[in-house]
């Protein structure tokens, strides 16, 4: 894949009309070091990596794989602004995680007492390494799971306090219109829905529920946190049947129950 690192931050330092200099001080490097950087006559450290991407606040796969020469100008507008679409998951996060004694990947579960800690927690290693674990033999072991347990009745007929897992998503590109996902947001903390994807066009999802009592709303790429794909729930509670709701059909159901009484006083009598 290539590396865009030396013209990405020239062309932002640039952009923002400030000199090597400048940068080199805010950064707290030699010019010559930056001089280098740009021109790619050195490599990035890791440490250069968060430091740039702290700076420009985009994200360091933005800067390393995505050439910003070749964007729009309202697409660059946006990354300058802080609305990176160009990332794969949130700005500058690696996902923390568990193992088992195996070295096989934890389930982590996040249940209704865990959610508000887990919206400011979900990066620590220590808050995730206390959350309860365990695995689902049916699940690839490939794959990133997470489970966390809802509350409310919008997604119905999957009941309150419904556990459902879902699979990491670290190409936020990849949501598929119309499917379920687990979203941490900036503002909502955990919210369970199926997904309309406008990223490319207008920069934001469309959350809908299962319930049509609750309208759908959008939420801006910059309040997304972390995105799982819902795999499946587990929950106590059956069901409720659907019962009808037509008029019409209930006036049948009724007629059929007049009938069938008729029938029996008429075989009764004879």
């Amino acid at each position: 894949m290539p590396n865009h690192f030396n013209t990405n931050i020239k062309l932002l330092r640039k952009r923002m009309k400030i000199t090597q200099e400048e940068v080199a001080h805010d950064l707290n490097m030699k010019r010559s070091t930056l001089s280098g950087l740009e021109n790619n006559v050195s490599q990035p450290t890791i440490t250069a990596l968060v430091a740039f991407s702290a700076y420009y606040k985009i994200s360091i796969d933005t800067l390393l794989k995505i050439d910003l020469s070749k964007l729009t100008e309202g697409q660059l507008s946006e990354v300058i602004n802080g609305n990176d679409l160009y990332l794969r998951g949130s700005t500058l996060r690696v996902l923390t995680t568990t193992v088992d004694q195996h070295d096989v990947e934890n389930i982590e579960l996040i249940p209704e007492k865990a959610k508000a800690g887990y919206t400011t927690g979900f990066a620590d290693p220590e808050f995730i390494k206390r959350l309860p674990t365990f695995q689902l033999p049916f699940l690839s072991k490939d794959r990133k799971y997470r489970t966390f347990q809802i509350s409310g009745d919008s997604m119905l007929p999957i009941p309150d306090s419904a556990y459902v897992t879902g699979e990491y998503l670290d190409n936020w590109y990849l949501i598929r219109n119309r499917q379920a996902y687990i979203i941490l947001t900036l503002d909502d903390g955990i919210v369970f829905k199926v997904v309309e994807n406008l990223l490319e066009k207008e920069n934001k999802l469309t959350l809908y529920s299962l319930n049509p009592l609750y309208e759908p709303y959008d939420i801006h790429v910059s309040e997304i946190k972390e995105v799982w794909k819902f795999v499946n729930y587990i929950s106590s509670d059956m069901p409720e049947a659907e019962l009808p709701q037509n008029e019409m059909l209930k006036t049948i159901a009724t007629i059929k129950q007049d009938v069938n009484e008729l029938k029996k006083k008429f075989y009764t009598d004879s």
